[in-house]
């Protein structure tokens, strides 16, 4: 099944999934607190504003309370600097959503986010017709098509290392490059796999 790009989030886990059929090209570059999905060395050029962008970003929020949030487009910087400023996950995730709105593509793709703390995680979708914020306490999936509101996912990996390449070697479609994050009391640690 095609499920478009998608993510999973739990309280101290949070990943990221880019599967597309028209973009393959694309992988996951580190930069720092930041990942970021762009085009490989050998993609073709594109003027499409939804194949590049931040996917996770590692945020302190005002307390020192260390965040990830993870997303499938540019709303993710915004929801980050939202959180920044001390805005509850709730709140960082409408605002931006809101604000921005369902990609306007051929497929009126929705926009997906997530916020999670060392014990907390918050999952998000704005689509067509709706705007979903949710608390969850356990992992949860939300994708672009086919399951565009939030449901319970098996997620067995407990490092962002092991929660990119469960998420890549997911069994959905057109699997490209993954991301992931893991939150506790240290900190936030990034990962991803590219499938190389």
């Amino acid at each position: 099944m095609y499920i478009g790009r998608f993510l999973v989030v739990a309280p101290g886990i949070g990943a990221y999934r880019v599967s597309s059929r028209s973009f393959p090209n694309r992988r996951v570059v580190d930069r720092g607190d930041t990942l970021t999905v762009g085009p490989t060395p050998d993609a073709p050029e594109t003027d499409n504003p939804y194949v590049s962008y931040n996917c996770v970003r590692e945020v302190e929020t005002p307390t020192g309370e260390p965040l990830a949030v993870v997303g499938n487009g540019s709303h993710v910087d915004p929801v980050a600097e939202k959180a920044e400023l001390g805005y509850p996950a709730r709140d960082a995730l409408a605002t931006a959503l809101l604000a921005l709105d369902f990609e306007k593509d051929d497929y009126d793709t929705p926009r997906i986010a997530g916020v999670v703390g060392a014990d907390t995680a918050t999952i998000a979708t704005v689509r067509r017709d709706a705007l979903i914020v949710e608390t969850v306490d356990s992992p949860t999936l939300v994708a672009t098509y086919e399951l565009d509101a939030p449901e319970s996912h098996d997620l067995a990996a407990t490092d962002a290392a092991s929660a990119a390449t469960e998420l890549l070697t997911a069994d959905f479609e057109h699997s490209v490059c993954a991301a992931a994050a893991t939150v506790d009391g240290e900190g936030v640690s990034l990962a991803f796999d590219n499938g190389e």
